[in-house]
C-alpha cells in the first residue's frame, strides 16, 4: 500500500516498513496513534498499533511542507509536552495489554517494539470485524448470535476486573469478532490498579456512565457494567436507554439485569458476572 507522500500517515507506514513489516492496509489514523494491517515475511497478517498519529507526524515535517499535509488546517495541534505525554500513555496501554495476556475474550499482545520516534505492538487480526456490523444490520428477530458475542465480551471484562483493570470505553467498535467469538480490545483508556488515572471529569458520551462527569479518574468495574448495558439496549432496542424509562423491547429474562446495570448509582449495579450469565441465558432461549 502506498499513500501520497504528503499524507501524514505515509511517514508512519515508512517507519513500520523499516522495522521489517509488509504493510497491507491502513486501518485507522488518529491524532495519537495509527492502526495498520501488517505482516512479517512468512507470518500471517496482524494488527499493528503504532503510538504515533497525525499530530506527531505534522510536528516532524519541515515548515514548508506542513501546510500542504492532509489535515493541517483542522487538526488541533499538540504541544511537545502533549506529544511526550501521549507516548507515556501508549506505553501504559501496551503494558496493560501485556498484563492482560492470556485473558479469555480479550485481544492480546503478540509482539512489541520501540523506535526513536514511537513505540508499537501487534495483536491478532479479527477477520469478523467489530460489533458495529450487528448494530447496523441486526440479524432479523434472532439476536442469539449477537447476545452470545456480548456474553463473550462480558466474560472478557469480568476477567479484566479480576486483574484490577477497568476498561472505561466499552462500545461497539471496541468489540472484535474472531472465529465467531467476541473479544474486547483497546485498553488505551483503561485504569489499572487503585491509582487514579486521567482527569476527574469527562464530557458525556452515549455509552459512558454518569459518574464519569465527576469521577472518571476513579472509575470502578461498575462503569463497564453500565456501558455494556447501554450497548445491549442499543443492540436490542435500536435506541439509547432513556433515564427513568423501563425498556420494553428487551427479552423478559434479560430485562431485570439490564435495568439494574443502568442504575445511576454504581453501587446499585450488578457485577459483570451477573450480566454475563443473563446474556448467556437470553442467547440460549
Amino acid at each position: 500500500m502506498r499513500l501520497h507522500p504528503l499524507h501524514p500517515a505515509a511517514w508512519v507506514l515508512d517507519h513500520v516498513r523499516d522495522a521489517g513489516f509488509h504493510v497491507h492496509d491502513l486501518l485507522a489514523f488518529t491524532r495519537a496513534s495509527t492502526l495498520i494491517k501488517a505482516s512479517r515475511p512468512g507470518h500471517d497478517p496482524v494488527v499493528l498499533k503504532a503510538g504515533f498519529g497525525s499530530n506527531h507526524v505534522l510536528a516532524e515535517m519541515a515548515d514548508d511542507q506542513r501546510p500542504a499535509a492532509y489535515g493541517f488546517y483542522w487538526y488541533a495541534q499538540m504541544t511537545a509536552a502533549e506529544r511526550a505525554l501521549t507516548r507515556e500513555d501508549f506505553r501504559y496501554e501496551r503494558d496493560t495489554t501485556t498484563h492482560a495476556a492470556g485473558t479469555p475474550n480479550v485481544a492480546g499482545l503478540i509482539d512489541h517494539g520501540d523506535g526513536d520516534r514511537f513505540d508499537w505492538y501487534t495483536m491478532p487480526l479479527a477477520a469478523g470485524g467489530n460489533f458495529r456490523t450487528f448494530m447496523t444490520s441486526p440479524q432479523g428477530a434472532d439476536h442469539a448470535r449477537g447476545l452470545t458475542i456480548l456474553a463473550d465480551v462480558a466474560t472478557g471484562l469480568h476477567s479484566l476486573h479480576r486483574l484490577g483493570i477497568v476498561h472505561r470505553d466499552v462500545y461497539q467498535e471496541n468489540i472484535l469478532i474472531h472465529d465467531g467469538a467476541g473479544m474486547i480490545t483497546d485498553l488505551g483508556a483503561a485504569r489499572r490498579g487503585l491509582a487514579p488515572r486521567g482527569p476527574a471529569g469527562r464530557s458525556p458520551e452515549v455509552h459512558w456512565p454518569p459518574e464519569y462527569a465527576t469521577a472518571y479518574d476513579k472509575a470502578t468495574p461498575a462503569a463497564d457494567v453500565f456501558s455494556l448495558a447501554v450497548l445491549i439496549h442499543r443492540y436490542l432496542c435500536a435506541d439509547i436507554p432513556r433515564l427513568a424509562a423501563t425498556p420494553t423491547d428487551l427479552p423478559a429474562g434479560l430485562r431485570p439485569a439490564v435495568v439494574a446495570a443502568l442504575a445511576t448509582d454504581p453501587a446499585d449495579r450488578p457485577g459483570m458476572a451477573e450480566l454475563r450469565d443473563a446474556l448467556r441465558v437470553a442467547a440460549a432461549q
